[in-house]
């Protein structure tokens, strides 16, 4: 019985091990069919149960000749949905020659290829469009016609559209021809006698309608749509609160140009989050693992030495002070502390304005509403502290600096200077983004070293001079 027991949990192991994962390894799976000796047509078979994605992952564990016998294996289709989720595609384009490469850009949706012709050497580039044709060429410059900010610059023309004069029948034939070219078919567009949107249609709602009802009542003549000139920050929060497959995108005359879909959302989201931290973090601009140390060091440089002249600036405002340091040189053991706590108080603001500045139109009584609120907070956390501050400054000076007279009254310096520090800290975390804000400036450009370098004089300057006027006169 004993030995079925452990049978039995060595069983169980075995199936949480292999449940404990939320994602097979098909990586090995993947290169054994791919390096195997069966026919084109099986391997062809077997990568189809398969993600693009997952097989896009294992392209830089195969060699050359591996990866050139999967391009003869798939077709052009096949092979484009994959190169989608390359990272270092450039690095596989140049393995084919300009016409293949021309055929496989080309079956890939537009804001995807414009993605990797951009990754691409400007006389490549050149010569792989020259073979592309017509349309897909329109596409792409029509896209790269927009800003980097801009919706249209983030757009597909990746979508099914109909017009709503059609029977429900002419509606469904023509899905089902566009189906071969355009995959995005699980939200139908809709346009009128004149060509402009007005409204679209569930692909359920159009399978299940009957032959007798008109096209109009299923359509939904509400549905949210975004212009290509709109900034994407503006709208970004829009976008996300829809929760559609795809949100169509106009233009200037109502007309459909293509349509952002979720993944594109998610795409957005992400640079945004990641050139904010960037920010931030005090950088120029984002960075990458395989970023050059060069590039990396140009891009974070600026910012320093900004933030070295202010270094100075700090320095030079404790110099100020050498008169009182000489004479309460314990005081300076407890500087870090406070300058510390401002530094992160004003980050923590810092952080919350920033994030409610992207959510909302900033009009005055938001701007309020904020501060206020942040200014609360920074009160009560500053008493808090400041209650400890005084606390555990008051034990160590009673216990190593015995040759303060009162230490009672330098713990109370220390505090004050604490929440006074503190307080004005969360002020300058909300109102400094706030002013970038209304000078058309990113607040994210108001960094986290900027801002704690900033309360680090505000913090030394309170501190020395609390310093000055409470011990002095003892």
């Amino acid at each position: 019985m004993k030995e079925k027991e452990e049978k039995t949990e060595e069983t169980v192991a075995e199936v949480n091990e292999t449940t404990s994962s939320p994602k097979r390894h098909y990586d090995e799976e993947l290169i054994s069919i791919i390096k195997s000796n069966l026919s084109p047509k099986e391997i062809r078979e077997k990568l189809d149960d398969y993600h693009d994605n997952d097989i896009a992952s294992v392209f830089g564990e195969l060699t050359k000749e591996d990866r050139r016998k999967l391009y003869r294996i798939l077709s052009d289709d096949e092979i484009s949905d994959i190169f989608s989720y390359l990272d270092d595609v450039e690095d596989y384009i140049a393995e084919l020659d300009a016409e293949k490469a021309a055929d496989i850009i080309e079956n890939m949706d537009a804001d995807d290829a414009v993605d990797v012709l951009d990754e691409l050497e400007d006389d490549t580039r050149k010569e792989i469009i020259d073979l592309m044709d017509d349309e897909a060429v329109e596409d792409i410059q029509m896209i790269t016609s927009y800003d980097d900010d801009m919706v249209g610059s983030k757009m597909t023309t990746n979508f099914i559209s109909v017009p709503r004069t059609f029977t429900i029948k002419q509606a469904m034939k023509s899905v089902i021809e566009q189906a071969a070219e355009n995959d995005n078919i699980s939200t139908i567009y809709c346009t009128d006698e004149n060509g402009k949107f007005c409204g679209a249609i569930d692909l359920r709602d159009l399978v299940i309608a009957r032959s007798t009802q008109e096209l109009s009542d299923i359509i939904t003549e509400s549905y949210p749509y975004v212009y290509a000139t709109e900034s994407i920050v503006a709208c970004l929060e829009d976008l996300k609160g829809y929760s559609e497959d795809s949100i169509p995108v106009l233009d200037n005359d109502n007309k459909i140009l293509g349509v952002i879909t979720s993944s594109d959302i998610v795409e957005v989201v992400d640079e945004e989050l990641g050139e904010d931290y960037a920010k931030f973090a005090g950088l120029s601009e984002e960075e990458d693992l395989q970023e050059s140390t060069v590039m990396s060091v140009k891009k974070r440089i600026p910012w320093l030495t900004i933030l070295l002249g202010l270094g100075l600036l700090v320095s030079t405002v404790v110099g100020l002070f050498d008169g009182v340091i000489e004479k309460f040189a314990y005081l300076v053991f407890f500087q870090s502390m406070i300058l510390d706590m401002a530094g992160n108080v004003g980050t923590q603001s810092l952080a919350v304005t920033i994030r409610v500045l992207s959510q909302n139109e900033t009009d005055g009584k938001i701007a309020l509403r904020l501060f206020l609120k942040e200014l609360r907070v920074g009160v009560i956390n500053a008493l808090i502290v400041s209650v400890i501050a005084y606390a555990t400054s008051f034990i160590y000076i009673l216990l190593a600096v015995t040759s303060v007279s009162q230490p009672w009254l330098a713990a109370l310096c220390i505090a004050l200077a604490m929440f006074v520090a503190m307080v004005l800290s969360s002020c300058t975390g909300t109102l400094i983004p706030m002013a970038f804000k209304k000078l058309k400036i990113d607040p994210a450009v108001a960094s986290g070293p900027l801002i704690t370098t900033l309360n680090d004089m505000v913090a030394v300057a309170v501190y020395y001079s609390l310093a000055m006027l409470l011990l002095s006169v003892v």
